[in-house]
This record gives C-alpha cells, structure tokens and sequence, in this order.
C-alpha cells in the first residue's frame, strides 16, 4: 500500500515539486521511495534504495540514469511512496520497470496475483521479484488494458509506456484506492491525495460550492468525479484515463491540450443463480472464506477490525477457520471501539466471537475529548471534511492496531451494501414484491418487519406507493417540498449552489432490494465509507482491505434473488446461513445495528455542550460567509431540550476546520 504522484508539465518536473508531493503523503508510505523523470535525454531515476536494484535497458537501448537533481528538459514525473507488504526486499522498488519499456507508481494490492504469475510464466514471462507489482507490468504487456478485468484487487496505478510515450492511470472496480488529478496552464498533476497538489505553482484551494452546498444538506460527497476543492476531480471507480504524452514533449510547446481519454472498464454485472437459499448460501461462504483467503496473502502481520457486527464478525471467524493448524505466530488479532455508554457498547458480541475464535483482542475508548485534541489532524489526513463522529472511532482503531505493529487490518465494508443491511431495504423490498405480484408476501414482510398489523399497513401503503407512482414525479414532489424550506442558516448565494442538483437521486425510491444495492455500490454511500476507510488506516501506515467487495462475491450477491437476502424481516439471510457453523449464534442472531459509532448526541448534548458550542462559533466564523449566525440555534435547542440534536452541526463545526486547515477561499 502506498502513495503515488505524477507531473506531465511543459515547464519541466522540477525534483522538488514531485518530492515534495509524496513527502506530504509519506504516511502512505514510510518504507521506501522513488521517483522517475523523462526527457528529451531518455529516463532518469532517483529514489532511497535505486541503487541497490540493476536498472532494466529502455526500449531504446539506454539504461536509466541515476540523478538526484533537476532535470529541466524532463516533462514527466513519477513519484512513489511504498508500504512494504509484499517481498519486502528492495526488488520491490517502485517506480519499477518491466522489459525496460513499461513502468508503473501503484497503491493497491492484487490478491491473485500468484496466479497470474504462473498464467503468465506459462505465457514465457520471467520474474526477478516476490511482488504483485511486477506481475500487474508483466500482464499490462500481456494483455494491455484488458489486464484490468483479470486483477482481483484494489488499486490506483500509473503505467507509463515508454515506447509509445503514453500514460495510464487505472482505478479499481469499486474505487477502495484512491485517485486525483488537477490542471492548471501547463500542468496536469495527479496523486493519491489531494493534499499533494497543495504544494504545486498555480494551486490555490477555492471552494467547490455544489459539493459543499451538498455535504452541508446531506452528508453527501463523493457522489461525482467532483470534490470539494474546486477543479480537482477524482478518476471514477472501475474507470482508467488515456494520456498521450507527446505533445508535453515537443520543444516550445507552452500550454499542451490537455486531452483525457476516459474509459470505463467495469461494470457489475449480477449472475444469475438458479439454485436453493440453502446452495446460495453455500456458495456465499465458499466465495466469502476465499475472498478472506486471498487478502490474508502478506509478508507483514494482518489483523482485523472487530465491531462485534456480523459483517466483522465473519471475516474474523472465517480467517480463524482459514489459519486454524497454523503456528501461535500467525494468531490473528482483532481491533475494537467501545463506549462506556453502554447503548453504544458492543462488547457483548465481540467477546462473543473473542471467546469462539482465541483472538487476540484489543479495545479503544473514543472520548469527546481525544477527538477535539485530534480534530484537525483527522481532517488533515481526510482532506475533506466528514459527516459524523463515527469516523473518529474508526481512526481510534487504526491507531491502536498501529500502534499493536499490524501493516494490513480486514474490514467489513460493503456488506450492508450488498447484503440489504439498512433499514431503507425494507421499503425497497417491498415495492419489489408489489410490483411482481406477490402481494401475500409482501403484506408477511411488512407485518414481520414492523412487529404489528398497524404498522406493518403504513409499511405496505408505502411501499404501494412507491410501485404506483412514477419515479418522475417521485423525484419532482420530494424536490417541490424541499425547495419550499430552505435551512435559515445556509447561505446559497456565497456558494452559488442549486438545488437539487446532483442530490436528485436522493429523493426517489427504489422499487427493489437489488436496485437499491446497485445503487449504494455504484454510488456515494460507498465511495464516502472508502474514502474514510482508506484514509483513516493510511494515515497511520495500514492497508486496509475489504473482503466484501471481492468482485466475486459481489456480482453473485447481486444476482441472487431479493428473498434470498432479505426473509421474514431479517436482512442478510444468505450471510447468517452460510456463516451459521463458524459465526457464533449470539452474533448471528443480533438484528440492531452499531458498528463503531460514537456517542455523538450524548457527547453535544450531555458532556460537551460547551465545546461543541466553542467549536461552532469557530467554524462560523471560518466559513467566510457560508454559514448564518442562526447556525448556532441548531445546537441550543437540543441543549435546552427544545428540539432533538441536528447532525448539522457537525457537518458546520468540520467544514469550518477543513476551510482553515487548507485555507481555502470561497
């Protein structure tokens, strides 16, 4: 896991811009770094152990230079920063070059990459390293930009063809690593993290009003190739960009067309699944456990995150089913964020899967007071600002695995996703009954879910509701009523913002689970929980890694049939059955929802009234204008008891540290 950087420039990549870049994300990537320039002369190299590596000949029959300065004629610039997770000899240096041709900076990991190195051995291709790196260049010249399709992994990556003198950038499916890039006259930068792009000529951080207006509304971001900061975008999940590089190099050339080339590679597309629950269930844990299998592959330890949830909960118990036999070295150790409120308190279930599976088990106690001494720097490391307190916990708990010496942790995100874990499921699920015509067992759902026949009725005409009406005029009276009630203290203008904008498909209803599940796995809910999953673990030098968004698993989840996943009111039937001989029973059996959250209400209303009060009043006032004095009406009523606590506030208090932090000007 790692940071990477790169310049295309007319002007020539001055060193210290580009070393300046991954330095400013060295978190990322404390074990090593490297860069590469390309000019007129051919190719240069710098970086700590290049030299310790025999440099391949290029294409034109020149070996790379080692250079540790400028090289002014240069209009490419690649820089690395590397966590070692795979063959952590110096083979494993980035940038790295294949054939003496092709050469890539990449973040990410490529689990099956041991079996497309014997795919590709068996094609002719030879090996120096132990690393998915040199695999991923090997299949690139193997296949090109098809190699993509055959990589089971996550990833943003730059492959520069020296022959050809072209750039790829490519991003996995579901975007679980990050990609940026920003222009300005001359230049085009792209880098893991914004923050890199801080340190450019012509960077100014202005704000980008429809995604902020956005956030403030709905907690929303990461719902476009937009991001907060105006004109930096993000390469989009499952996406890769073609630059052809030739016009950066020819002489006299002082602002080249900066000419992207966008294609998009991946889409999910469900199978179809003709069998019983009972087989789809098999089949789920069969795909789960080796989905676990592969990303236990690392030369560093692995731990995992813990909630006390199902989602974490089967990762942890399928990789005590995969390592069970194995030597004490390979106990698994397990990460946890607890509250002494005992209804944020999860410890229950946790030690429920502690007690089943021998973990080794650690626990961390987020408090109101640790998060305003780390505020800043959580947002810092963000680079935007975020929605809700839960965030922090999630950081609490990288810190504590960091600080335990684990390099990669497991994590559950994406199976509420894909597995109908929100309550908003039930709504869609329904619709989807009603509209095929099972109205008997729909009305079963309602009544199972809602507990009573009153309830269970308002559920039903709901959802009637929703198959009965166009989504059109759906989206047209939820738009009406919310256009008619402005919040007071949100100045639109200072923003230039309008609504609804991109949050139009905020305000529709999906009419099945599966719809619904596309949606959140294609959309922002996902990118937002990825964004802070990454992150929050790179911010202390982890690799964060997802079993549940193996694609694998995904597209045969979003195949199966809605009742396979959602069955008398309970979600993620086809998880709960497959996992019923390693998961203990209590875990199983949970049907509330927490997963790392932090006692945020509480913490307003009961305890901290009076930083929160401090904080807002702060951020009011960093926000140039976009935020109303009244704002601070939304925290006095819930501190009076007045009114119920409005997670707006949060939102202000964080957009307000975010806009001094990178000082960024509306």
């Amino acid at each position: 896991m790692c940071a990477i950087a790169g310049l295309l420039t007319c002007h020539g990549p001055r060193s210290a811009h580009i070393r300046r870049m991954t330095e400013l994300m060295g978190h990322r990537g404390p074990d090593d770094e490297g860069f590469l320039f390309r000019g007129p002369t051919g190719i240069r190299l710098s970086g700590a152990t290049n030299r310790s590596i025999a440099p391949q000949r290029t294409t034109g029959g020149t070996a790379p230079q080692e250079s540790g300065g400028d090289y002014p004629e240069a209009w490419l610039a690649l820089g690395h920063r590397r966590l070692s997770i795979l063959d952590l000899s110096p083979l494993g240096h980035q940038p790295m070059s294949y054939q003496g041709r092709y050469w890539i900076v990449y973040n990410g990991e490529v689990y099956n990459y041991l079996e497309l190195r014997t795919e590709l051995q068996k094609a002719g291709h030879q090996f120096r390293s132990e690393c998915d790196t040199e695999v991923i260049l090997a299949a690139y010249a193997q296949w090109g930009t098809d190699c993509f399709s055959r990589f089971n992994g996550m990833w943003a990556m730059a492959i520069y063809d020296a022959q050809n003198n072209q750039l790829v950038l490519s991003r996995d499916r579901f975007g679980v690593k990050p990609l940026y890039y920003w222009r300005s006259a001359g230049l085009f930068a792209f880098a893991s993290e914004i923050k890199a792009f801080t340190c450019l000529p012509g960077w100014r951080a202005r704000i980008n009003g429809q995604a902020v207006h956005d956030f403030l509304l709905s907690g929303l971001q990461d719902h476009s190739t937009e991001t907060m900061f105006a004109e930096v975008l993000q390469l989009e999940p499952g996406h890769y960009a073609r630059l052809d590089c030739s016009a950066w190099s020819k002489p006299g050339v002082v602002s080249p067309t900066q000419r992207i080339d966008l294609v998009k590679w991946y889409e999910i597309r469900p199978a179809s699944f003709a069998g019983s629950s009972e087989e789809a269930a098999q089949r789920f844990r069969e795909l789960l456990v080796d989905s676990v299998r592969l990303r236990l592959r690392a030369d560093v330890p692995v731990g995992s995150c813990l909630s006390g949830g199902l989602d974490s909960s089967a990762i942890v118990c399928a990789t005590h089913h995969l390592l069970s036999g194995q030597s004490a070295r390979c106990a698994h150790k397990t990460f946890s964020a607890c509250s002494e409120i005992q209804r944020f308190d999860e410890r229950e279930f946790v030690e429920h899967v502690v007690r089943s599976t021998g973990v080794e088990s650690h626990y961390v106690f987020p408090s109101k007071e640790d998060l305003f001494a780390e505020l800043d720097r959580v947002i810092w490391h963000q680079d935007e600002p975020f929605a809700g307190t839960s965030i922090f916990a999630q950081w609490c708990v990288f810190k504590s695995a960091a600080a335990a010496d684990i390099k990669v942790m497991l994590d559950g995100q994406g199976a509420d996703e894909l597995l109908c874990g929100y309550n908003e499921f039930r709504r869609a699920f329904l619709c989807g009954l009603l509209r095929s015509g099972h109205l008997a067992l729909a009305w079963r759902e309602a009544l199972a879910a809602r507990g009573s026949s009153r309830r269970a009725l308002g559920g039903f005409l709901r959802a009637s509701l929703d198959a009965a009406i166009p989504v059109s005029l759906q989206v047209f009276f939820r738009d009406s009523r919310r256009n008619r009630r402005p919040p007071p203290w949100l100045n639109r203008s200072t923003l230039n913002a309008s609504f609804p904008g991109r949050l139009t498909s905020r305000f529709r209803r999906h009419r099945s689970a599966r719809e619904l599940s596309l949606e959140l796995l294609t959309g922002a809910h996902l990118q937002m929980l990825l964004h802070w999953e990454d992150r929050n673990s790179m911010a202390h030098s982890l690799e964060s890694r997802v079993p549940f968004l193996d694609y694998r698993l995904v597209e045969f989840a979003t195949g199966l049939p809605d009742h396979f996943k959602i069955r008398a009111g309970v979600a993620k039937t086809v998880l709960r059955e497959g996992m019923r001989q390693l998961v203990p029973a209590a875990v199983l059996q949970r049907r509330d929802k927490m997963g790392f959250v932090t006692p945020e209400e509480v913490w307003a209303r009961e305890s901290g009234g009076e930083a929160f009060r401090r904080r807002l009043t702060e951020a009011i006032a960093d926000c140039q204008g976009i935020i109303g004095a009244d704002a601070v009406a939304l925290l006095e009523g819930s501190l009076n008891g007045q009114t119920r606590y409005d997670s707006a506030v949060w939102r202000i208090i964080c957009l307000g540290a975010w806009m001094r932090l990178f000082n960024v000007a509306v």
